[in-house]
């Protein structure tokens, strides 16, 4: 049961009626962690922002998608794994890709080194070694993409935190962090 009210998006007026109905048009609905979010029409304002401002940064969908598996497993949020697979099936990814990425894995060298430096961001809350960047550097991972890495550990862990506090009720399938099905098939 969640802690925080979700917002009815036909129950709503101003401002906040008008970032659901473009939630609603995007997505086809509204994701019960947007209803959360509505309680405060300026996070909701925010949100929405920062998330759609990352969609035009030169990380490609997949690996975006591929970078929320990553944090919200570590983040034990169990919404945003149950979204991001939903979202990470649309975007071309196999459940074998699904399963590595939420390890922080890819059979890509450079998605690869990227969530590992993800990980090690979300761990080591952004002290990463010289040593970790240097070899984020050699796989080919561009200062461009490394900011746009920083920004998309922090807007997820922005709603793992969201759903782990307000015990956002699930509204896709569901998938539970810890348990990672199928174990994944990386190239040698």
């Amino acid at each position: 049961m969640n802690r925080i009210h979700q917002i009815d998006p036909e129950q709503t007026t101003g401002k906040t009626k008008q970032l659901l109905d473009v939630v609603t048009a995007k997505l086809g609905r509204v994701p019960n962690l947007v209803r959360v979010i509505s309680n405060s029409p300026a996070a909701l304002e925010g949100y929405l922002s920062f998330s759609g401002a990352l969609t035009k940064g030169v990380l490609p969908p997949k690996v975006r998608e591929q970078l929320a598996l990553t944090i919200s497993e570590i983040n034990g949020c169990d919404y945003c794994l149950s979204g991001h697979t939903v979202y990470a099936t649309r975007a071309g990814l196999s459940p074998e890709e699904i399963a590595a990425a939420r390890r922080a894995m890819a059979t890509d060298g450079k998605v690869d080194a990227i969530l590992k430096l993800a990980r090690a961001i979300a761990l080591q809350r952004g002290h990463v070694s010289d040593a970790e960047v240097q070899t984020a550097r050699a796989a080919g991972i561009t200062d461009v993409e490394m900011v746009e890495i920083i920004q998309h550990v922090a807007l997820s862990t922005l709603t793992n935190y969201t759903n782990n506090f307000a015990r956002t009720e699930v509204d896709f399938p569901p998938v539970k962090a810890g348990v990672i099905e199928p174990a994944p098939v990386l190239a040698a």
